[in-house]
């Protein structure tokens, strides 16, 4: 970047008319992108994108910049001769000279040829004088006694959040990209997924379900629902613990984050021993469990050590915080694949009585935040009682509630069904004549459960199917002569 020797006339009068001139700032700087534009409109196009007028730090250039701005798009070229009548009852220009400034900036930047560069200096500027702002507010908040009681932990959110929207505003990296790059990236993604028989994602560890999703992808947000007691909770658990073994497997150090919203951290955990010991679950609470399960079971707690689970089990969270969060985990751990349980127990940034809107707004900020970190989010959600008013109990996309901005921010809507749950609910007498038929309804269902894939963007629909054990909540696979084939529709 050219060194500016020589200052503009009047530039000294600027300086005194601002006190607050130790704020990081360069005049030089916004006086030379101002001339530029008003030498050559044209140059704007190379920074419109990210350049605003709150970035400059000399209000008489916010507003000359606006104005060049305004002309630009109302298709009429921005001159000093132009802009003249534009500011002839402005003071603070007049009292700059003028007429006469709008020249001298034209002037001054005759010889410049890269604009941009003189405007990501100021952007970077304004970028720092807002996190000045922020100390100062934070600093302030922490010590007046209106802010006194507040917990650290919601000041550290809140600086977590603000930071996070100064960073978005500062990623200047994001533009167009030529295909060519772009189709580089998709045909290294489809080699790996030659070379790992089909699976180009992260594995869920569920065979068949990944037939059907070519592994879990990242920027997708996946909606998983059901009725309760279908095992929502404990699918995700299941394929969340599946990705840390994986990812183990790998020698990779991503990490899995899981919001559980409902369940505490420790019930949580005792259901993942409960899986990787095979020792029944009901046993933990009862403490009626042998020699053999509780070696068993330290076995299998030493094996989780090394896995890099992180729960979160914050009731109530709001929006904002898991974006605040995730975005710790992602810099702190290599945040790989993230879960939520569940989308309805997430509260809106803001209050309000709709509640469609609130689950809209907690939909499209998590598929926001697949994208930004790059990683699959799986997110929990209830059905509505409606599932229970058919004959056929196997769950729709119009059973979602708050359905449509569900389905339509989602890029994987799959649900979670047993059929064994509602049989069972159905025995009749022992030794009657239904008890019979029932009995072999019951064995046809008995340990399996039915994974319903309703929406996939990028592949097809269909159902597969899953093995379940109620005493150890886990999954598994299904030997493929135990469940007749799944059929796939495009």
């Amino acid at each position: 970047m050219k060194n500016l020797n020589t200052s503009i006339l009047l530039k000294e009068d600027i300086a005194k008319n601002n006190h607050s001139n130790t704020r990081p700032h360069n005049i030089d700087a916004e006086q030379v992108v101002l001339g530029n534009l008003l030498t050559n409109n044209e140059t704007y196009s190379k920074v419109g994108d990210f350049l605003k007028a709150e970035h400059f730090f000399e209000p008489v250039h916010q507003k000359i910049y606006t104005t060049i701005v305004d002309f630009y798009n109302q298709g009429l070229i921005a001159t000093p001769i132009t802009l003249k009548n534009a500011f002839d009852n402005d003071e603070e220009l007049k009292s700059l000279g003028g007429s006469k400034y709008l020249s001298n900036l034209a002037a001054l930047a005759a010889n410049i040829i890269d604009i941009k560069e003189y405007s990501k200096l100021i952007f970077d500027l304004y970028l720092k004088r807002k996190l000045i702002d922020l100390g100062t507010e934070m600093v302030s908040e922490i010590t007046t006694s209106s802010e006194a009681k507040q917990q650290s932990s919601s000041l550290i959110e809140k600086a977590e959040q603000q930071l996070f929207h100064l960073a978005s505003e500062g990623n200047l990296e994001s533009d167009f990209q030529k295909l060519n790059i772009s189709l580089n990236t998709s045909l290294e993604t489809i080699q790996a997924s030659l070379n790992s028989t089909g699976i180009n994602g992260i594995p869920s560890g569920l065979a068949d379900l990944d037939k059907l999703l070519g592994g879990i992808q990242n920027s997708d947000l996946i909606i998983l629902a059901g009725r309760p007691s279908m095992g929502k909770t404990a699918l995700a658990v299941n394929i969340a613990l599946n990705n840390c073994l994986n990812f183990r497997e790998e020698n990779s150090d991503k990490a899995v984050g899981f919001f559980s919203l409902e369940m505490s951290a420790e019930q949580l955990a005792s259901r993942i021993i409960a899986m990787q010991s095979g020792v029944n679950a009901q046993k933990f609470r009862s403490g009626n469990f042998s020699n053999e399960d509780f070696s068993e079971i330290v076995k299998a707690n030493k094996d989780l050590h090394t896995l890099n689970l992180f729960i979160d089990d914050t009731p109530a969270i709001s929006i904002s915080a898991i974006r605040a969060r995730a975005r710790r985990i992602k810099r702190q751990h290599n945040l790989g694949v993230l879960y939520v349980d569940y989308l309805q127990l997430i509260r809106g940034s803001t209050r309000t009585d709709n509640r469609v809107q609130e689950i809209s707004e907690i939909t499209q900020g998590l598929k926001a935040l697949a994208k930004e970190l790059n990683i699959p989010i799986i997110a929990l959600s209830q059905l509505s009682r409606a599932v229970e008013q058919r004959d056929d109990k196997r769950p729709q996309l119009s059973d979602l509630r708050e359905s449509g901005t569900i389905e339509q921010d989602a890029d994987i809507v799959m649900f979670i069904f047993r059929e064994q749950y509602y049989i069972e609910r159905k025995r009749p007498k022992e030794g009657s004549k239904d008890f019979e038929q029932w009995q072999d309804l019951m064995d046809q269902v008995n340990n399996k459960a039915e994974v319903i894939i309703a929406k996939q963007r990028h592949g097809p629909i269909g159902n597969t199917a899953i093995r379940f054990d109620p005493y150890t909540t886990k999954f598994g696979n299904l030997s493929q002569d135990n469940y007749d084939d799944t059929s796939y529709q495009n």
